[in-house]
C-alpha cells in the first residue's frame, strides 16, 4: 500500500529544514505499510528571469528505505535549508512496486513534465491516454500529472482554477486512489482528492478553529466544460476552515502519520475536493447526491502516539500479537456483563428487531477479515438459526450474486476502506439489503456507509499483517451471535458456556503468549524449507486459513490451509519425510475426525507439528512437535489456535531476513 504525507504551513514561519524533517517523519509513520521507494517534491529558488518568478519544484525521489531519501535531501548544495518559508506546500510518498520495477525514476511524487509544472502525490489508479506526452517512468500514475497538464494546456481561460483541472481530470479516472497536487501555477495551493482509497487531513492552530463543520460547495449542474472561477461559489463567503489566520494543514493517508501533529482531522468521501487556497480549507463536490450530508466535520482523534509506537518490540508485529489480551477485553468491554450474563452491541440495538425478522446472512470481506467470517460462521448458524453465507467479496462480485430486502449482510473489513468490500456494500445496498460494518477504524468509508455496525476496539493496528484486528473481529461476530440468542430458551446452556468462555479468554491468551520460546525453536527447524501446509477442520479450517495466509505474506514462504477431511481428494500426495505439515487436532466434535486425518499423514511418513489440547498424550506420541494449548468452549478455541501461527510466522520471517516493519505486501483488510 502505497503511503501518502503532504504538509502546508500557512503564515506559519518554517525553515526549509525543518519542511524536510515534517516530510520525511510523516513517511517513517507510513513506514509499516510496506513499499520499496519514496520521493519528496518541495519548493525551490524562485526563477527571477522567465515565469513570472515563479517557484521552482524540486523532487527527491530514492529506491530503498525513507532513510536513505533523508540522506539524498541534504546533498542538494542548491537549497538553502535555513530559509525561512511563511507559507510553502510540500508533499512526500512511499511506493509499492506495481507497475514498473523499484527505481528513483518509477518512485513518487510524479510530474507533468520537466518544468514541475504540477506534481502529484497518488494511491492506487488505472488509465490510459495517448495526447503525445513524453513520459519518464513505467507507472501507471504518471498519466495523472500528464493528463492534468493536457487540461491546464487546453483550458479555455486563464482565470480556471486549480481544483477546476482536478475535477476535469479525476472524472477521467477509473478504479481506486488517493491524489494531492502541488502546482507550480498555483503557488501554496493544495488540491486533493479519493476514491475508494483512505485521505484525510489534520488541521492545526494556535488559535480555535473557526469551524467544527464545513459546508460542502457544489458546483451545480451545468456542463463540466462550462465551470470555471466565475461561476463557483465564492469561498470567502463560506463558513470554512482558515480565516487568514496562521495555520497547518497535514494530509495524510493514515492517522497515524497525523496524530503527533495534531488530534484534529477531516476525513474526505469518494469523489470529495478539498482544497487550501489562501490558508483556507474548502471542500467542493460537482453535485449532491439524495441523502448525503452536506457537511464534512472536523473529528477529534482518540488515538495517541504511543499507541503507534512499538516500545520494547521488534515490530509492530510482534506487538500487536502481545497485545491481545488488552484488545480482546476492549472488543467485549461495555458489551458483555458478565454478572447478568448480557450481550449488548449498542451499534446494533437499534436495528436488532429488523434484523431478527430476516432471512439471510450474508458475511462479506477480504484476506484476513474473510476467515473472521469462516471462523464465526458455525456459531452464528448455531446461535441464529439462519442460513449463513460467507463470501470473498471480489468474486462475490464477480457473481452478481442476488440479494434481497430481507437480507442482512455483514462487511468486515480492519480499516474500513478496503475496496472490492465498499464496492459489495454499495451493490447490497442497491439491493436494499440492511448493511452492518465489522470495523476497526472510526470514520472510515464502510463506518459511514453501512446502516449500523461494531467498532472492534482492537486499537491501531500498524503491521502490515493483521493479527489483533482478526481476534477482535472474531469476538465481534461471537457477541452478535450471543445477542441474537438471548431470548432462545434452547440455547441458554450454550449462551451462558460461551460468555463463561469469553470471562478467561483474556488469561489462556497470556499463557498461548508464554510458549512463544517453543515455537521459535519450531521455527528455526523450519524457515529454510520451500513450502508449510496447514491442516484442520470444522471451528479449525480458518485458523488453517489464516495462518497459511499470514506465512504466505509475512515470510515469502509458499504455504495453503487445507480442509483435513479433503485430505485424501488430493493433497495426501504432497505428503512425505520432507513436507512440513502443521495439524490442529483440539478435543471438540470433529476430533476422531482429525485423527483420521492423522493416521493418513504419518502412513505417509509425514512428521506434523500438531497443536493440540494439555494433556492430550495419544496425540502426543504420534506428533514431530506439539504446542500444547489450553482448552476452552469450542467456537473460541480458534482464538487461541492462532496466535501460535502467528507467533511461527513472524520467527520465520526473522530468520529469512526479512524486516518484518517494512515487508512489501498489500494490506487492507
Amino acid at each position: 500500500l502505497k503511503g501518502i504525507f503532504a504538509y502546508l504551513n500557512y503564515r506559519v514561519t518554517r525553515t526549509r529544514r525543518e519542511i524536510f524533517e515534517t516530510l520525511v517523519k510523516g513517511l517513517l509513520r507510513l513506514e509499516y505499510r510496506g513499499y520499496d521507494s519514496a520521493g519528496v517534491a518541495v519548493d525551490g529558488p524562485k526563477k527571477t528571469d522567465t515565469d513570472n518568478n515563479k517557484n521552482t519544484t524540486c523532487i527527491f525521489k530514492t529506491k530503498g528505505k525513507v532513510k536513505a531519501l533523508d540522506e539524498e535531501l541534504y546533498k542538494k548544495d542548491s537549497l538553502d535549508l535555513d530559509e525561512e518559508l511563511n507559507i510553502h506546500f510540500g508533499i512526500a510518498h512511499t511506493r509499492w512496486a506495481t507497475h514498473g520495477e523499484p527505481s528513483p525514476v518509477n518512485s513518487h511524487p510524479h510530474r507533468s513534465d520537466k518544468e514541475n509544472g504540477n506534481v502529484l502525490s497518488c494511491s492506487h489508479t488505472k488509465f490510459t491516454i495517448n495526447k503525445g506526452y513524453e513520459f519518464e517512468s513505467e507507472t501507471d500514475t504518471e498519466v495523472i500529472p500528464k493528463l492534468t497538464k493536457y487540461v491546464y494546456d487546453n483550458r479555455e481561460n486563464d482565470s480556471i482554477t486549480f481544483s477546476t483541472l482536478v475535477e476535469r481530470v479525476i472524472q477521467q479516472l477509473e478504479g481506486a486512489f488517493a491524489l494531492v497536487f502541488k502546482s507550480r501555477h498555483f503557488p501554496s495551493e493544495a488540491v486533493s482528492t479519493r476514491r475508494g482509497s483512505p485521505l484525510l487531513i489534520g488541521v492545526r492552530s494556535e488559535l480555535e478553529l473557526t469551524a467544527d463543520n464545513i459546508p460542502i460547495q457544489y458546483n451545480g449542474s451545468e456542463p463540466f466544460e462550462q465551470k470555471n472561477s466565475h461561476n463557483r461559489p465564492d469561498s470567502s463567503a463560506i463558513n470554512s476552515v482558515g480565516d487568514g489566520r496562521p495555520v497547518e494543514y497535514y494530509f495524510a493517508s493514515d492517522a497515524s502519520a497525523i496524530i503527533e501533529h495534531t488530534n484534529k482531522v477531516l476525513y474526505l468521501e469518494d469523489n470529495d475536493l478539498a482544497v487550501v487556497n489562501g490558508g483556507k480549507l474548502s471542500i467542493h463536490r460537482l453535485s449532491q447526491q439524495v441523502g448525503e450530508d452536506p457537511v464534512r466535520a472536523i473529528k477529534t482523534l482518540q488515538m495517541e502516539l504511543q499507541q503507534i509506537m512499538k516500545g520494547n518490540f521488534d515490530a509492530f508485529m510482534q506487538k500487536e500479537i502481545f497485545e491481545q489480551p488488552e484488545s480482546v477485553v476492549n472488543t467485549m468491554r461495555g458489551r458483555i456483563c458478565f454478572d447478568t450474563k448480557t450481550v449488548i452491541l449498542g451499534g446494533l440495538k437499534d436495528h436488532l428487531k429488523e434484523i431478527k425478522r430476516c432471512r439471510r446472512l450474508i458475511v462479506i470481506g477480504c484476506g484476513t477479515s474473510f476467515h473472521a467470517a469462516v471462523a464465526t460462521r458455525q456459531v452464528l448458524e448455531e446461535l441464529t438459526e439462519l442460513s449463513v453465507m460467507v463470501e470473498l467479496a471480489s468474486d462475490f462480485l464477480d457473481r452478481n450474486t442476488p440479494v434481497f430486502r430481507d437480507d442482512v449482510c455483514f462487511f468486515i473489513s480492519q480499516s474500513g476502506e478496503t475496496a472490492d468490500t465498499l464496492m459489495a456494500l454499495r451493490y447490497c445496498k442497491g439491493q436494499g439489503a440492511l448493511t452492518v460494518g465489522i470495523t476497526n477504524t472510526v470514520g472510515s468509508s464502510i463506518c459511514r456507509e453501512t446502516d449500523c455496525g461494531v467498532h472492534v476496539n482492537a486499537g491501531p493496528e500498524i503491521g502490515v499483517a493483521s493479527t489483533k484486528a482478526y481476534t477482535s473481529q472474531f469476538v465481534a461476530l461471537t457477541m452478535f451471535g450471543l445477542m441474537m440468542s438471548e431470548d432462545r430458551l434452547s440455547l441458554q446452556k450454550r449462551r451462558l458456556e460461551i460468555i463463561e468462555g469469553f470471562r478467561v479468554l483474556p488469561e489462556l491468551i497470556r499463557k498461548v503468549l508464554a510458549l512463544d520460546l517453543k515455537i521459535k525453536i519450531i521455527a528455526d527447524e523450519l524457515y529454510e524449507q520451500k513450502s508449510l501446509l496447514v491442516m484442520g477442520r470444522g471451528f479449525h479450517y480458518a485458523t488453517c486459513l489464516e495462518g497459511a495466509l499470514k506465512i504466505k505474506e509475512i515470510t515469502y514462504m509458499h504455504s495453503e490451509g487445507i480442509l483435513a477431511g479433503e485430505l485424501k481428494h488430493g493433497p495426501l500426495a504432497l505428503i512425505d519425510k520432507d513436507m512440513p505439515v502443521i495439524m490442529i487436532i483440539m478435543r471438540d466434535a470433529c476430533y476422531t475426525k482429525c485423527q483420521n486425518a492423522l493416521e493418513q499423514v504419518t502412513a505417509r511418513s509425514g512428521r506434523p507439528i500438531i497443536l493440540c489440547c494439555q494433556d492430550d498424550p495419544e496425540i502426543s506420541q504420534m506428533a514431530y512437535h506439539t504446542i500444547e494449548l489450553p482448552h476452552t468452549v469450542d467456537c473460541l478455541q480458534g482464538i487461541l489456535s492462532v496466535i501460535p501461527l502467528q507467533l511461527l510466522s513472524f520467527h520465520l520471517a526473522v530468520l529469512r531476513g526479512y524486516d518484518v516493519s517494512n515487508l512489501t505486501v498489500f494490506h487492507m483488510q
